[in-house]
């Protein structure tokens, strides 16, 4: 499992897949999760703008991150 570190108290599922580094563009990011290819906490989630707090993690292409404060 790898960590993404957030300076805030959230983070958009999507800004923190640009983050991880696995997309290259919010555009992407925006078709993966439309697509069910992502999921939050175990269970799949198809909206982009989902807020991820510390403690959240999410999953896509096998791997796994678990967001935590910087």
């Amino acid at each position: 499992m790898e960590k993404v570190f957030i300076k805030d108290s959230y983070i958009k599922l999507g800004q923190a897949m640009k983050l991880s580094g696995q997309v290259s563009s919010g555009v992407e990011a925006k078709f993966l999760i439309g697509e069910g290819e992502v999921s939050v906490n175990g269970e799949v989630c198809t909206q982009r703008g989902k807020k991820l707090v510390p403690g959240d993690e999410f999953t896509f292409n096998g791997e796994t991150y678990l967001i935590e404060n910087s």
